[in-house]
């Protein structure tokens, strides 16, 4: 299951770094000691991130300053639902709830599961859902 680190959390959850530990101080979030690292687990930080969208406690936003006819919005997957042929992906991108319709073989082969990061990318009426490289967490 994959693990996040403090500032990849935030920024998944569009808040600042000192924001989410403060809410970890105050036992909101839990985390794991790796190393003397803090993590998060992605299954506990999609659980967090859907508490705090229900709540409609999000971060101010500033004036929009730019738009794009491509939208990609980074987040964790909340639910995978599947059949034979298709699936239903739930992606919590912040306050945002995304949901992709794409083939079960897709889901399979990019590993999409409760907690995964991924990010939606939004053209029209379809939305592609992607797996972006990242490293490996390395406590210490």
């Amino acid at each position: 299951m994959p693990r996040f680190r403090i500032k990849e959390a935030a920024e998944l959850l569009g808040v600042s770094d000192d924001t989410l530990r403060r809410w970890i101080t105050a036992g909101r979030v839990s985390v794991t000691s790796d190393g003397g690292r803090q993590a998060i687990e992605g299954v506990d930080l999609i659980n967090f991130a859907e508490q705090l969208a229900a709540s409609n406690e999000r971060p101010a936003m500033g004036p929009i300053v730019g738009e794009s006819a491509r939208n990609r919005f980074v987040g964790l997957v909340a639910n995978v639902v599947k059949d034979k042929v298709m699936a239903q992906v739930e992606i919590q991108a912040g306050p945002y709830r995304i949901v992709s319709l794409l083939s079960r073989e897709a889901v399979d082969e990019l590993g999409l599961e409760r907690g995964a990061l991924a990010v939606a990318s939004v053209k029209a009426t379809n939305v592609v859902v992607e797996v972006p490289e990242r490293p490996p967490f390395r406590p210490g």
